[in-house]
């Protein structure tokens, strides 16, 4: 494998609580019961949406914003696992794959460990390849604490006999 086979993305991601009290907390595909929900025109899951961002820069295909623009009515409410699907797809198209992908969650509450399996397993089944997922407190910093923040690092490959961009 030369350099040329291998490339790396970075992907962020914030979104500030909702006021709504039915609006759900969605983190890696799972459903957080009882906690603060995000706004966000798709269901706010930013850990999805800072994979998605990792993987598609790192194919150097643009960003989640380009694909899934916001302004589009037709990924109201979207389910994030999905448009990392969508995503995955146009990477793999384009002759790359995902070697493993790692995580960080900036958060206060809730506890992702409980639910870290359920995550991991999610995102494993869309990229086929491992992903790590670690949650970090904000340690009470000022504006830190009206929202959930993810930073990703994806790591591709190229497959096999493609051409790529």
């Amino acid at each position: 494998m030369t350099s040329d086979d291998i490339r790396i993305g970075q992907g962020f991601d914030v979104h500030p609580f909702s006021d709504d009290p039915d609006r759900p907390l969605v983190l890696g595909g799972v459903t957080f019961p009882g906690a603060t929900g995000l706004v966000g025109h798709s269901d706010a899951d930013v850990i999805a949406h800072a994979l998605t961002d990792a993987i598609l820069g790192a194919a150097a295909l643009g960003d989640i914003g380009s694909f899934f623009p916001d302004t589009d009515e037709a990924h109201r409410d979207a389910d994030s696992i999905m448009l990392l699907a969508s995503a995955m797809k146009t990477v793999a198209d384009n002759g790359w794959h995902v070697i493993n992908a790692d995580v960080t969650v900036i958060l206060d509450e809730p506890k992702l460990a409980p639910e870290r399996d359920r995550m991991k397993a999610n995102l494993e089944d869309v990229v086929g390849a491992p992903v790590s997922i670690k949650g970090k407190r904000t340690e009470g910093v000022a504006g830190l604490g009206g929202g959930i923040q993810a930073h990703a690092v994806a790591l591709l490959g190229r497959s096999s006999g493609r051409d790529t961009p």
